[in-house]
């Protein structure tokens, strides 16, 4: 493996390219929790980048760039100068290179031992694979991929309209494994954005909100099985991906989950929000008590929220940069079998294919498998 493969590995994960070791939270029904009150509020934070996740997640990535007009190669038609090309991640002029040289995104770099969710709501995500599958997705698209013992793949962000402005807005969560798990066969799951659903409820003024549901069930939306090794196919692990659109002073009633589950309420766009008396400013994040029903007032504006909910693994997490494992030997065995195998190596011919301007959105899977 050369010094530059290495260093993009890294540096797919910069915020995690360190150790460390987590324990579960105290559950809402420890003995040291029982003379608090029922406010489903336990702490309001700000958000960083990326976003802090309690177990079972790892982080979340909100990527939210304005790209320009793409050029003949599917790049920015726009100059580059004044950007760390490699590791752009500055947001000049309100969008960013990532690992990208030519066209925005992340070339190829490796995962092992959990999995990421990509849930994009605008723009479009070009990925490849050392298993050979490939995809184009975006548009409310999700792609759900178990890294499992080791998988290379590149995220690129194709420029597809020459003649207009191209925005890309994502979330890219990062859902550990348990240990038991942690090596199992890769495997992708593509939930096209006809196929999730979403839940609309109407408060007593008849404001709407609006629920798209990713995983874990809510009302009358129940979306497709996650990947079979996936923590959340697990039914008493109580994972679930939200996000929820509130109209100009709407109310809504999160029900309560699992007791002992996390759940974080990422408030990332709009301009005031209330969860039960509590008033959340901008750009914060709000750890919930999920044993408990959470009533939220959106401010003068639509409000936004991403949530993230799950029954802790409870298991040691020790990661660095792409790799999660449960000891610093296995990170370290993580490393051994990527400069021995590549974790299959790479089939395409550059670090960062995009597939052509006309495609649509497709996926093939390893196996031959097409999908539209």
């Amino acid at each position: 493996m050369d010094r530059r493969t290495l260093l993009g590995a890294l540096a797919a994960a910069p915020a995690l390219a360190a150790c460390r070791s987590e324990a579960p939270p105290l559950s809402d029904t420890h003995p040291a929790r029982a003379a608090m009150t029922e406010d489903a509020v336990r702490a309001i934070e700000p958000l960083e980048f990326p976003w802090q996740t309690p177990d079972p997640f790892l982080f979340c990535v909100h990527h939210d760039d304005a790209y320009p007009a793409g050029n003949e190669r599917m790049g920015p038609a726009a100059s580059l100068a004044g950007r760390n090309i490699g590791a752009d991640f500055g947001r000049k002029d309100g969008w960013s290179m990532y690992h990208g040289d030519a066209v925005p995104g992340f070339p190829q770099h490796p995962h092992r031992g959990f999995e990421t969710v990509t849930v994009v709501r605008r723009g479009l995500v070009d990925h490849s694979d050392s298993l050979g599958a490939r995809a184009r997705y975006g548009q409310g698209d999700v792609q759900w991929l178990t890294a499992g013992h080791g998988i290379v793949h590149a995220e690129m962000f194709p420029l597809v309209e020459r003649d207009a402005a191209n925005p890309l807005e994502l979330f890219q969560i990062w859902l550990n494994l348990p240990r038991a798990d942690k090596l199992v066969d890769p495997h992708f799951t593509m939930l096209w954005g006809d196929t999730v659903p979403r839940h609309v409820a109407r408060d007593a003024r008849g404001l709407a909100t609006e629920v798209t549901v990713v995983a874990g069930a809510l009302a009358d939306a129940t979306p497709r099985s996650p990947p079979p090794k996936s923590w959340a196919s697990r039914p008493d692990s109580d994972v679930a991906i939200w996000t929820i659109k509130m109209a100009p002073g709407a109310r809504f009633t999160l029900p309560a989950a699992s007791a002992d589950a996390n759940r974080t309420l990422y408030f990332f766009r709009g301009s005031a929000l209330r969860v039960g008396d509590r008033a959340v400013p901008p750009q914060h994040a709000v750890k919930l008590r999920a044993g408990v029903a959470a009533t939220l007032d959106n401010g003068p504006d639509e409000g936004e929220m991403l949530m993230l909910q799950g029954r802790p693994i409870g298991e040691p997490v020790v990661q660095h940069g792409p790799f999660v494992m449960n000891t610093t030997a296995e990170i370290r065995q993580a490393f051994a079998d990527y400069q021995r195998t590549r974790f299959g190596g790479w089939p395409w011919r550059d670090d960062g294919p995009v597939h052509p301007r006309a495609e649509g959105r497709f996926a093939v899977h390893a196996d031959g498998r097409r999908e539209r």
